[in-house]
């Protein structure tokens, strides 16, 4: 009986063993099925990634037409309304606002506090823009980080939304800029990246 049993109790302990394995790999941050933070899906800094070099800007796209007479209204009604659509998600395709990025005036460049026109790194990357308006800013957004469409140049929408985030620019403050930046130097993709080649403890060591 006792060599009957061997058998049993081996198959057992091994899937025992392998049932823990199995726990230690789902562990594992670069394991295909993991949460492993440089996959694809949850790379903030993949394809997708909207202040990526790829994600290029039609120059047309944002340029405002000659002629155009932005609109016009009681300001604190501008205002108010500029307010709702700065945190309003439904202006992109990825559930983004101009607040995801800006709340609490973070992720600006110091040149932001600069009267338009003036340069804007993303807008000329991006766009080829030497130099942008704050409403062609405000149009650019809506398209690179938030996927999403432009407003008529004529709008009330695009003269609130450009008054609203001229307020904001007021009480911007240069020292602090760039410190939420979802692309600037805290990228969770760059040197200190958990699964690149020199910190990855799934890579293939070298001998």
């Amino acid at each position: 009986m006792r060599l009957h049993q061997r058998p049993l109790q081996a198959a057992i302990m091994g899937l025992f063993v392998l049932g823990m394995g199995g726990t230690a790999f789902a562990q594992n941050p670069c394991a295909p099925k993991g949460k492993n933070p440089c996959a694809a899906k949850a790379n903030p800094c993949a394809a997708k990634n909207p202040c990526a070099a790829a994600s290029k800007v039609d120059p047309k796209l944002v340029t405002r037409p000659k002629g155009t007479k932005l609109a016009t209204g009681d300001r604190a009604e501008m205002l108010k309304l500029g307010e709702s659509l700065w945190k309003d998600t439904k202006l992109s395709t990825n559930n983004r606002s101009c607040n995801t990025c800006h709340q609490g005036g973070a992720a600006f460049q110091a040149t932001f506090a600069k009267p338009y026109p003036h340069t804007v790194a993303m807008a000329k990357d991006q766009g080829g823009f030497k130099r942008i308006n704050l409403d062609e800013m405000n149009q650019f957004c809506l398209i690179v980080p938030m996927a999403g469409k432009t407003l008529g140049w004529e709008s009330k929408e695009l003269a609130a939304l450009t008054a609203y985030t001229a307020q904001v620019q007021k009480s911007f403050k240069p020292s602090g800029a760039g410190k939420a930046n979802p692309c600037a130097a805290k990228n969770p993709c760059a040197a200190k990246n958990p699964c690149a080649p020199a910190a990855n403890p799934c890579a293939p060591k070298k001998k």
